[in-house]
């Protein structure tokens, strides 16, 4: 059995690496399967047009109604982020999904009510409720993850979230393209579709009875004695060993620093955020990389593929569908076999470092995207439909699976795991809820007006996305400091004032050398040192900057 490389922190048991942590992230982060794009090619079947009379509309009209659809979701997803702070904070993780999966099934089932009769506006309803749950998962799931995870595998079971995504994408592709082939048009053909969602939504609702609440939540609530025992339980060792009583004693540790700072309240982390200008710049900075990441065009890709398709020449519902499940079928059934992109993810943003994955991904998504606008320029495809893809087409789609390829393991994740990296533990749920609410604000600002954008703008929608690639390579590079091998108490010292980004790495990890080095010769110094840094450091976070 081949097995991934571990670097631990300290020497650890093997019984840590056991079957339940495994089982509990991935019972999280399932939440992440249900919805996954799916409804940007359910609403492009001939059966729920004709349903709720969209044949009849203009394409402006259909536009409008399909962004209005599509939107919605990111809508909720935005107020669901903010209220999983609100659910987690007072009821933990583990019920935290659990309402999270509850709004969510209540939502696909209105989406399901929908017929000709009541119109659209319970579908409406029903895209927002779906949105709310996803929102919350989005900020609950990573954060329970982190928290019961062992440090050597945390960046892989917290990946195991986007491979849950990019399969429910692959999934919901998959179905709509089923009942196109062997359902014919009918109600029940686009129900179908959309009734999927209860299966993926109900197995998480089930599944979070079976959860193993935070122990880091459990002392945060003073409910010692039960964190203790779920430590254990999550480490399979007694709670009595020696692993687990350090580690426990690190966790109380911690929380009583975040009570000192005023950070463990409900209001604290927004106190302290907020009373700090370098705090204040992070949360900017790690929101704005969402606004980057959306301008890559990932959104409209995984909302409107039968609409992208259509303008490179591709025509036919089921060819449509066809394509774009290929699409995410070459990329994530890697993902699957555990050698695909979540694994290219993780080593490619600790071999080249935050920022170099963020220039290729910028670099080489923006030269494809160029390709397709003038592909599209120059053939014109959509007034010569055919039947056939010329070979111009396909190289046109082959620059799509080629953008897909840079897009995967760049701006797909790494700006989440920047997210975590930058800020301190005790404020680090309420910026993780701020920087989900601003990945779900984007998303609909691209969602909602993506439509519009093919009508009045054609190829240029391609120029527009690629343009705005160029530009995040500068905007990375002045703003944006590399973390990788910083370690997380140091962070802090990438954002000193007159600190260069693009010179803070060195800089930093100059002294971070140097540091070991003094306590390796056990120098007297050392130890001074580290206390000045400490208490840099605390008033950093204080807001003494």
């Amino acid at each position: 059995m081949v097995r991934l490389a571990r670097v631990e922190d300290r020497p650890t048991p093997q019984e840590v690496y056991n079957w339940k942590v495994y089982a509990n992230a991935v019972i999280a982060t399932w939440a992440a399967v249900y919805d996954s794009a799916f409804v940007g090619t359910s609403i492009s079947l001939a059966s729920f047009k004709d349903e709720f009379g969209l044949t009849t509309k203009s394409t402006s009209e259909f536009n409008f109604i399909s962004a209005n659809i599509v939107s919605m979701f990111q809508a909720g997803c935005f107020f669901g982020a903010f209220l999983g702070y609100l659910i987690g904070y007072f009821w933990g993780r583990k019920h935290g999904l659990l309402v999270s999966s509850a709004i969510f099934v209540v939502g696909a089932a209105l989406q399901c009510a929908a017929n000709s009769s009541t119109g659209l506006g319970i579908m409406y309803a029903g895209r927002i409720v779906v949105g709310l749950g996803i929102g919350i998962a989005s900020n609950l799931a990573p954060i329970y993850v982190a928290e019961i995870a062992p440090p050597a595998i945390r960046g892989r079971l917290i990946g195991i979230y986007e491979f849950c995504w990019q399969f429910g994408g692959v999934i919901g592709f998959w179905i709509n393209y089923g009942v196109t082939q062997h359902i014919p048009a009918s109600h029940k053909q686009w129900l179908i579709a959309f009734a999927v969602q209860l299966i993926p939504g109900g197995l998480l609702f089930f599944g979070s009875f079976l959860l193993i609440e935070s122990p880091r939540w459990l002392v945060s609530r003073d409910r010692n004695a039960a964190a203790l025992a779920n430590l254990a339980r999550l480490r399979n060792l007694p709670s009595d060993h020696p692993y687990v009583a350090e580690e426990y004693a690190e966790i109380e540790a911690a929380i009583a620093h975040e009570r000192s700072l005023a950070g463990a309240g409900f209001f604290g982390p927004l106190k302290t955020v907020f009373a700090s200008r370098t705090l204040v710049y992070r949360l900017l900075l790690g929101s704005s990389l969402f606004l980057w990441q959306n301008a890559t065009g990932i959104n409209a890709v995984n909302y409107y593929s039968p609409t992208i398709f259509k303008s490179i020449g591709v025509t036919g519902t089921s060819t449509s569908l066809l394509t774009t499940g290929d699409q995410n079928l070459l990329f994530t059934m890697l993902i699957v076999k555990l050698i695909g992109a979540l694994i290219w993810l993780l080593y490619m943003v600790d071999t080249f470092g935050r920022r170099g994955v963020l220039f290729i991904g910028s670099i080489g998504g923006a030269i494809s995207m160029y390709y397709i606008a003038a592909y599209i320029a120059i053939a014109q495809p959509a007034e010569h439909p055919t039947t056939k893809l010329s070979p111009g087409g396909q190289s046109a789609i082959a620059f799509f699976y080629i953008w897909t390829v840079f897009y995967s393991p760049t701006w797909n994740g790494t700006p989440w795991v920047i997210g975590a990296e930058m800020f301190p533990q005790h404020v680090r749920t309420f910026t993780q809820a701020c920087q989900a609410a601003s990945n779900w604000f984007w998303g609909f600002i691209i969602t909602r007006f993506t439509p519009q954008m093919f009508t009045a703008m054609g190829y240029g929608v391609y120029l527009f996305f690629a343009s705005l690639m160029v530009l995040s390579v500068p905007f990375v590079y002045v703003t944006l400091p590399e973390t990788k091998q910083i370690p997380l108490e140091r962070m802090e010292e990438l954002f000193e004032p007159g600190m260069k980004p693009w010179k803070a790495h060195a800089a930093v990890m100059a002294r971070v050398h140097e540091t070991r080095l003094q306590r390796k010769d056990g120098s007297p110094r050392s130890v001074s040192l580290e206390k000045d840094d400490e208490t840099k450091r605390e008033g950093s976070s204080r807001g003494h900057v």
